[in-house]
């Protein structure tokens, strides 16, 4: 008898494995079996997308290449026209029924690359009326399926046996159709309810033939319009090779492991299980969610859930998987996120799954610390290190452009902003100025502005990057990565200035993301400041330090010699000053600080007592110790002197004075 415990992953030689435990005769044993292991032990290799062989094969069919574009341009040109002569004759197209049904059929017609387009345009209520939004979410999961028959075949082929002997239960009607597949529930004869997802027929062609064309096209406007300096072809290439990943269903499977053993962790996240004996490039079965898709809202709320919360999880999770860990998911339309009942939120689809490298990861953090701190001139320089500018470009007119693209956001925070807004003003200047858009960042951005369509349609004021900015903040503060402790230098000083405002900032942001521990964060920071790489900011740190107590130590003086003159009448104790205005700044943002931190969860003094008595004998913290001790004594004798000086000026100015009297 085989028992399958709860599902663990984990990476050996960098191949991701699952974890059993198989039970024979009283005895246990652990078994690590691959994916490929888990498929009868069949040769398992990835079908890639190579546009050069590709573009062999079609460049030998040219009557299909021309009968497809005939297929594609002959029903989108009438489209267009109908569109156009309704407007001629005073209709408002926008919210036209008619046209709305007539647009999905058309995107149906043309196959899986167009469904995609419409799939991304179901989720931008900002940008498609509300008729056209209705009609193209149907696209999600509603598409017209293909007959059982085909289906049934394809399980038998891919599995080595009938539906019947597979599964106890199966639905007599696929209950979702998909761009790529159709999904039936079924139930396996161990009892779980299961999703089998079974591929759409003839999809390799279907999409490689528009590949194909769309890729010519590309190529002959990145060659003859000078205006285009992006790289359209990468771009096209990049969407090839993930939608050939979607279509190979073990490395979806994959997908699904690697996903959960990074994001199924954290709180209100829920990823299904593969079931790896009944899966293959075909045909994928995995764990049955019963859920509502984030979109039905009412239905949502009528279950106790909130929407809105789930939204949030769901950037949360998002940023880690763009900023973090750097493998992401690239479609999140509505279909492929559900409100479980139980409050969680359920990825589902992991065909189309990219990466982000840490150059690329760290770099997005940068800049959007210099977005929401309008530093453009180091936002000018992150679009250099994530490719977007050679090196040589000449940034000084862009600087400027980059204020003026978010002049709006003036007196309030950049934060307020939302990604389709900053998206749409940055294609402007970047067809203005020679930027070229790298083929990482299509996908990218896909993901994000699918999200935040979500987001938007549950709230209209939902702000994407004002959610994500506590988190930026914890990971400037937390990570040790020398391109964020750098980026974190420059955020904190100007012009050799510390600015404490910004601190007060980050720290006030960093406290509002869940995963925030001030416990690691004053860990890692004194090990930070203790340690050469700290040198910089240590230094000045610890200047600004001293000149607060100075301006602590003058206020006490000041107050206590006024108390002695006014209140005493003690008139032969000079009034000693009080701090500078800029000194008293400092005193402020210090005393901010302190009551932030004391707001901060984790900051509790009986607990953090054992913790400050190991930092007391760590070397890294003595050193710091005594560096801020000795610029103190340093002040002080400093002080005595220029005191002892000024009494000697004194006395020597008073004397001749007194001789003349006499």
């Amino acid at each position: 008898m085989v028992k399958t415990l709860p599902r663990t992953s984990q990476t050996i030689e960098g191949e991701l494995h699952k974890t059993e435990v198989v039970s024979d005769n009283g005895t246990q044993a652990l078994v690590v079996r691959t994916p490929s292991q888990l498929i009868q032990n069949a040769e398992y290799e990835a079908i890639k997308y190579n546009p050069l062989d590709v573009a062999a094969h079609y460049r030998k069919r040219p009557l299909q290449v021309l009968q497809r574009i005939a297929t594609v341009l002959q029903p989108t040109l009438a489209f267009a026209f109908g569109v156009w002569w309704d407007s001629k004759r005073g209709k408002v197209v926008k919210n036209d029924r008619r046209r709305a049904v007539q647009l999905r059929e058309l995107l149906t017609r043309l196959g899986p690359a167009y469904i995609k387009i419409g799939q991304a345009l179901s989720t931008r209520p900002d940008l498609v009326p509300p008729v056209y939004l209705e009609e193209l979410t149907k696209l999600q999961d509603q598409l017209p399926p293909f007959p059982n028959e085909i289906a049934y075949q394809f399980i038998e082929e891919e599995l080595g046996a009938p539906p019947e002997e597979i599964y106890t239960e199966l639905s007599v009607e696929p209950i979702a159709a998909a761009s790529l597949g159709q999904v039936y529930k079924g139930k396996l004869k161990t009892g779980e309810e299961v999703a089998v997802k079974v591929q759409r027929p003839d999809l390799r062609e279907r999409i490689t033939i528009d590949l194909y064309i769309l890729r010519r096209i590309a190529g002959w406007v990145q060659h003859n319009v000078k205006r285009v300096r992006s790289d359209l072809v990468g771009i096209l290439d990049e969407l090839g090779d993930r939608i050939f990943e979607e279509m190979d269903y073990i490395h979806e499977g994959e997908n699904a492991e690697r996903f959960f053993q990074l994001y199924g962790h954290i709180r209100d996240i829920y990823v299904p299980k593969i079931y790896w004996e009944y899966t293959n490039r075909r045909v994928l079965t995995m764990e049955w969610i019963n859920g509502t898709k984030l979109t039905q809202t009412a239905e949502i709320s009528a279950q106790g859930i909130d929407a809105r919360y789930l939204i949030e999880v769901g950037v949360q999770c998002s940023l880690r998987q763009l900023l973090e860990h750097g493998f992401f998911h690239a479609d999140p339309h509505p279909g492929n996120l559900l409100a479980t009942p139980d409050g969680k939120l359920a990825y589902l689809d992991f065909g189309m799954m990219s990466e982000i490298q840490p150059p690329q990861r760290y770099g997005l953090i940068e800049a959007i610390v210099h977005v929401v701190n309008r530093d453009f001139e180091g936002l000018a320089q992150d679009y250099v290190k994530l490719d977007f500018l050679t090196p040589d470009t000449d940034l000084t007119p862009i600087i400027p452009a980059f204020a003026r693209v978010f002049a709006d956001a003036q007196g309030a925070s950049v934060a307020e902003l939302n990604i389709k807004s900053i998206t749409d003003e940055l294609s402007a200047l970047m067809y203005e100025y020679p930027f070229r858009v790298p083929p990482y960042y299509a996908l990218i951005i896909r993901s994000l502005v699918t999200l935040e369509g979500i987001a938007i349609f549950i709230d209209p004021n939902f702000k994407v990057l004002s959610e994500a900015y506590p988190y930026v903040s914890k990971r400037l503060l937390t990570d040790p990565a020398p391109q964020l402790r750098t980026s974190l230098r420059d955020l904190l000083f100007k012009e050799g200035k510390f600015r404490w405002n910004r601190l007060e900032n980050l720290l006030r942001n960093a406290r509002n993301n869940e995963d925030y521990d001030f416990n690691l964060v004053l860990n890692q920071g004194l090990d930070f400041l203790s340690s050469e790489r700290g040198a910089f900011i240590r230094d000045r740190l610890v200047d600004e330090f001293v000149n607060g107590v100075n301006a602590l130590s003058k206020n006490v003086l000041h107050n206590f010699t006024y108390l002695l003159r006014e209140r005493v009448g003690l008139t032969a104790v000079n009034e000693t000053q009080a701090a500078t205005v800029e000194q008293q700044q400092t005193l402020e943002h210090i005393k901010n600080i302190l009551q932030i931190l004391q707001e901060t969860r984790g900051f509790d003094p009986v607990q953090m007592a054992p913790q400050f008595a190991q930092l007391l004998v760590n070397p890294g913290v003595q050193r710091l110790g005594q560096q801020i001790g000795t610029r103190l004594v340093q002040k002080s004798l400093a002080h005595l002197i220029r005191e002892l000086l000024a009494a000697e000026d004194i006395e020597q100015i008073r004397t001749p004075r007194e001789g003349v009297n006499v």
